[in-house]
């Protein structure tokens, strides 16, 4: 029976006022420093990639928590209005909506986000109906929810015995520790893990210390052989999953266990790179759903992540299924063992 839902994604989902180009240092001493834009857009990782899915035809549905407040309201509307579910986006009685300040310079940024109701996200808010009701399921944001991230694998494996793949986006750890025993268990039951470069090789550091192989990196840095993502990338695929990493003007990469792939990256002139990662991800997953192969889902995916830097936020240029393809066609993907 076909399913409601080619897509569940759960996790974040907040307002972004994104403010720049702000100087390397703001000034503090109650100085005021002008800067070129500021806006309020939709944002949360996994909210960007469920706007960017379903802005490239999937059928998606978002489970997460927002607060009963005028950010939620705004979450909600945001989601609901780029054509996601958000039948199941739990309002929380108590704690506010998260909220996210992203201050740009050049093609970096800061990210600075009160938690709100983050921490109390949970399993709770997964109905068990949407586990069985995706052809997939994706989650964003692993550190920011602790209590979800403690369940995510159990998850996980549901929704793998209803036929689902899976695939998680950790994003940063803003603790920076990585924790090994809250990740290492859910790495059981993901199919696709979607780090970034800097993100692989923090993971393969604490999951798998030691053991990346001698891979030949062939960046433009001139990585020396069992540091770069190519390296974190094997290291982590040997975990279980399919290792998929992205890595900016470096393009992108993933690792079976066996095979590496590569593919370029779509040439672009950023407007602003916020949830570029997120956009590939859609993408990514997109690709997957739609039977491309794996070099040909690299490519579409690196097309998304680069056409949705156009304009400001996460969401504004997400590209449509047709522009995505064209922009593809631009990238040499290529495997070597």
């Amino acid at each position: 029976m076909p399913r409601p839902f080619d897509l569940l994604v759960i996790g974040d989902a907040n307002p972004d006022v994104v403010v720049g180009p702000v100087p390397r240092t703001p000034e503090f001493g109650q100085r005021e420093q002008l800067v070129g834009t500021g806006r309020l857009l939709p944002g949360g990782s996994a909210a960007i990639t469920a706007c960017g899915a379903a802005r490239l035809g999937l059928r998606v549905t978002f489970a997460g928590r927002v607060g009963d407040d005028a950010a939620g309201a705004f979450v909600r509307t945001a989601l609901a209005g780029r054509g996601v579910d958000v039948s199941a986006l739990a309002t929380d009685p108590e704690l506010p909506t998260p909220l996210t300040t992203v201050l740009t310079h050049g093609a970096d940024r800061a990210i600075l986000t009160a938690p709100g109701c983050l921490a109390a996200t949970g399993p709770q808010d997964v109905p068990d109906r949407l586990l069985a009701a995706a052809r997939h399921v994706h989650a964003g944001s692993f550190f920011l929810m602790p209590r979800l991230a403690r369940s995510l694998g159990d998850l996980f494996a549901r929704a793998r015995g209803h036929g689902a793949a899976t695939s998680l986006d950790t994003n940063d750890d803003p603790a920076q520790r990585w924790d090994p025993e809250l990740l290492g268990p859910v790495l059981k039951s993901v199919d696709h893990l979607l780090p970034n470069a800097a993100e692989a090789r923090a993971l393969a550091a604490t999951l798998a210390p030691g053991s990346a192989e001698e891979v030949s990196e062939g960046t433009p840095e001139g990585d020396r052989p069992g540091t770069g993502p190519a390296s974190a990338a094997a290291a982590l695929a040997r975990l279980g999953p399919l290792v998929v990493v992205k890595d900016g003007a470096a393009g992108a990469l993933a690792h079976d266990g066996a095979v590496l792939t590569r593919t370029a990256a779509v040439p672009a002139d950023p407007v602003d790179t916020v949830g570029a990662g997120d956009s590939f991800d859609a993408g990514f997953i997109a690709a997957v759903l739609h039977g491309l192969d794996l070099p040909a889902a690299l490519s579409f995916a690196a097309a998304c992540g680069a056409l949705s830097t156009r304009a400001h936020g996460g969401t504004a240029a997400q590209p449509t299924w047709d522009e995505a393809r064209a922009a593809a066609l631009t990238t040499r993907p290529g495997s070597h063992a």
